[in-house]
Parts: C-alpha cells; sequence; structure tokens
C-alpha cells in the first residue's frame, strides 16, 4: 500500500484567552526581581524633571525598567530593545504592557536616555 503524504496548507485561526500572568513562570527572574525591588522610588527621583502641562509622558518606571532589561540581557540598541519587548512575553509582563498596548517606540527610549539621564 503506498503512502501519500499531504500538507495540509490551511492555518485555522483559534482565540484563546490568556493573560500574561498564565503566561510567565514562577520561576522566572524577572518575576523575581519584580518582588525583590520596589521600583516606585523612580516616581519621586524623576517627578522635577518631569512638566506639569504638556502631552502625557510614558510611565517614567516602565522607560527606566526598560533600559534595565536591556542592561541584564545586553540588548545593544533601543530600536532592537523595542523589538524585543514587543514579542516577549516575559518582558511584557516586567513591565505590564499587556497583548493589545503598544510598546514605547525606541526613540521615546533614546530621549529618555539622553535629556532625562545623559549625566548618571
Amino acid at each position: 500500500m503506498k503512502r501519500m503524504m499531504r500538507r495540509d496548507g490551511s492555518k485555522q485561526l483559534k482565540m484563546t484567552f490568556l493573560t500574561l500572568e498564565e503566561l510567565m513562570p514562577e520561576s522566572h527572574f524577572l518575576r523575581n526581581l519584580e518582588q525583590c525591588v520596589d521600583f516606585s522610588f523612580i516616581y519621586d527621583i524623576v517627578e522635577p524633571l518631569y512638566a506639569k502641562v504638556g502631552r502625557p509622558s510614558v510611565d517614567p518606571v516602565l522607560l527606566v525598567k526598560m533600559l534595565l532589561l536591556g542592561y541584564l540581557y545586553g540588548i545593544p540598541s533601543e530600536r532592537k530593545l523595542e523589538q524585543e519587548v514587543r514579542i516577549n512575553i516575559a518582558f511584557r509582563w516586567f513591565l505590564g504592557i499587556d497583548f493589545d498596548e503598544p510598546v514605547p517606540d525606541h526613540s521615546t527610549v533614546s530621549q529618555l536616555r539622553r535629556r532625562k539621564f545623559g549625566k548618571t
């Protein structure tokens, strides 16, 4: 009996409801880091650097955490960091960016590094 190989090219879409919390392993390094470090101190430090009026800013804790991810994981550029955050579930969890939320643009991260933290 001759067997025929068949390749089914159809890709049926399936809807599944998952949260980042469900996908993030309990033992992941970033989960442990989040439990050990209270990043809220950043707000007090950067408050004088932000204007009270104008366009809404990106959360400074999110931006600092993004820079920290770049440092910890050896990501050499803001552009690459933006790409990694876009696809990495653990990074999204750590930053508090849900699946349907946009990732801060690489130029925003670059401007933060240059303008706000240029002398640090």
